[in-house]
C-alpha cells in the first residue's frame, strides 16, 4: 500500500511541477507581449507627435524697420534773381547813345543811354510857349478884374460886367493850370531820353546800338533795350509733392546744391509758399532765399535742393522677401508669440529696390515672416526660429 501511494504522488508531484513551469512561461510569453504592444503604442505616439511636429513649417521673422523721423527730400528747383526787369523806352526816338554793356555793375540813378526825340523836344518847347502865353493873359485879367472892382465899389459900372471880369480872371487861371500839366507831361517825356537804372544792379542784356530806332509802344516781339537783375538775393522755385505739402514749415532751414557750383553745398531759407496747391501738377510751389552778397551763384541755373521733411509717423520699410501678393493685393504674414498667422494687408510706397516703404497697415512691433509660402493663410501655425 505504501509502495502504491508512493507511486501515485510522484506522478502527481510532476504534473503539478510542468503545470507551474508552464503557468510561469505563459506568464513571461504575455508579459513580453504586453510590453512589446505598449513600446509599439509608443513608438507610434512618438511617430505621430513627431510627424504633428514637422508638419508645422519653421519660419525666420523680422521687425519693422522704422524710418527716420526726418528725412531730406530731394527736389529740382529753378534759380532766379530777386529781381529781373526788362527795361524799355517811354518815348520815340532814335538811340543816341549807350553807356553801359552786358555784366555791368550799376546804381539806381546811373544813366544807361539817351535817346534822342526831336518831335517831343518841339512839343515841349511849344508847350513851354503856350504856358508863357497863359500866363500873360492870367496876369492881364488879374489886373483887369482888380481895376472893375474898384469902380464897383464907386458904383460908377454895373456888377454884371464886374463879375465878367472876374469869370474871364478864373477862365486865364485855369488855362495857365492846364498849360502847366501839358509842360509837366512833356518835361517828363524829355526826361524818358535819358535811360536810367531803377535799382542797382547788373545788366545781363543790351538789344540797342547808336542810330537804332526807339519806339514807346509795346510792339508785340520788341526785345527791351536793357535787362537789369539784383541777384544779390537769389529766389529758388521748388514744387513739393501733395502728399508732403503739410510738412512744409516756413523759415526752415535748406541746403542746396547749384549746377554752376558742383560740389558746393548752399545754405538757403523756405519764406513763403503759394499756399494751395496746383490742380495740374498736384503739388505745392514754395520759394527759398539764398544770400548772395558775393554774387559768385548764377541766377537763371537749376539746382538740386535737399528740403527736410519732419513727420510725427516714420515710414516702415520691409524687405521684399516677407511680401505676399494675393488678386486683392499686397500682403504680409505676422506671427504672434503661439505661432499663430495673420495676414495683413499693406499699402506700399517707395520701392527702394531691396526694400519697400509700408505706409499703411502695419504695427512696429509686428512679427512679419520672411520668405512666406504662397499657401500661407489665415491661422496656420509655424514655428518661430532664431537667428544663428
Amino acid at each position: 500500500m505504501e509502495s502504491i501511494s508512493l507511486l501515485t504522488e510522484k506522478p502527481l508531484q510532476s504534473s503539478s511541477r510542468w503545470r507551474w513551469f508552464l503557468f510561469l512561461i505563459l506568464l513571461l510569453f504575455f508579459s513580453l507581449l504586453a510590453f512589446t504592444i505598449v513600446e509599439r503604442l509608443d513608438q507610434s505616439h512618438d511617430i505621430k507627435k513627431t510627424t504633428a511636429i514637422a508638419a508645422v513649417p519653421s519660419v525666420f521673422v523680422v521687425f519693422p524697420e522704422l524710418g527716420e523721423a526726418t528725412i531730406k527730400l530731394r527736389l529740382p528747383g529753378d534759380v532766379n534773381p530777386y529781381v529781373d526787369t526788362p527795361i524799355y523806352a517811354r518815348t520815340d526816338g532814335y538811340l543816341k547813345r549807350w553807356l553801359v554793356d552786358i555784366g555791368a555793375v550799376v546804381k539806381a540813378g546811373d544813366l544807361l543811354a539817351e535817346v534822342e526825340s526831336p518831335e517831343v523836344d518841339q512839343q515841349y518847347n511849344q508847350a513851354v510857349g503856350r504856358l508863357q502865353q497863359a500866363q500873360a493873359n492870367f496876369k492881364l485879367a488879374e489886373i483887369t478884374a482888380k481895376r472893375w472892382k474898384e469902380m464897383l465899389d464907386r458904383n460908377t459900372v454895373a456888377r454884371q460886367d464886374s463879375d465878367q471880369k472876374q469869370a474871364d480872371l478864373e477862365v486865364a487861371k485855369a488855362n495857365v493850370i492846364a498849360a502847366e500839366a501839358d509842360v509837366s507831361r512833356l518835361q517828363k517825356l524829355k526826361d524818358f531820353e535819358q535811360i536810367t537804372a531803377p535799382f542797382d544792379g547788373v545788366i545781363t542784356q543790351r538789344n540797342i546800338n547808336i542810330g537804332d530806332l526807339i519806339r514807346a509802344s509795346n510792339i508785340a516781339g520788341q526785345k527791351p533795350l536793357f535787362e537789369l537783375v539784383d541777384d544779390k538775393i537769389l529766389r529758388v522755385y521748388v514744387n513739393v509733392p501733395e502728399s508732403l505739402a503739410s510738412h512744409v514749415q516756413l523759415g526752415q532751414e535748406v541746403t542746396l546744391e547749384i549746377t554752376s557750383q558742383p560740389g558746393k553745398s548752399i545754405s538757403g531759407k523756405l519764406v513763403r509758399t503759394a499756399d494751395k496747391i496746383d490742380p495740374q501738377s498736384r503739388t505745392l510751389l514754395v520759394e527759398i532765399r539764398v544770400l548772395n552778397t558775393d554774387r559768385k551763384l548764377l541766377s537763371g541755373g537749376y539746382a538740386t535742393v535737399s528740403l527736410p521733411i519732419h513727420t510725427d509717423h516714420p515710414a516702415l520699410f520691409l524687405s521684399t522677401n516677407t511680401l505676399l501678393f494675393r488678386p486683392k493685393g499686397s500682403f504680409v504674414g505676422v506671427a504672434n508669440e503661439q505661432g499663430i498667422v495673420s495676414l495683413k494687408k499693406v499699402r506700399i510706397g517707395k520701392d527702394l529696390g531691396t526694400k519697400v516703404e509700408i505706409v499703411e497697415g502695419l504695427d512696429p512691433k509686428d512679427r512679419v515672416i520672411l520668405n512666406p509660402s504662397d499657401s500661407l493663410q489665415n491661422g496656420d501655425r509655424v514655428v518661430i526660429k532664431e537667428k544663428s
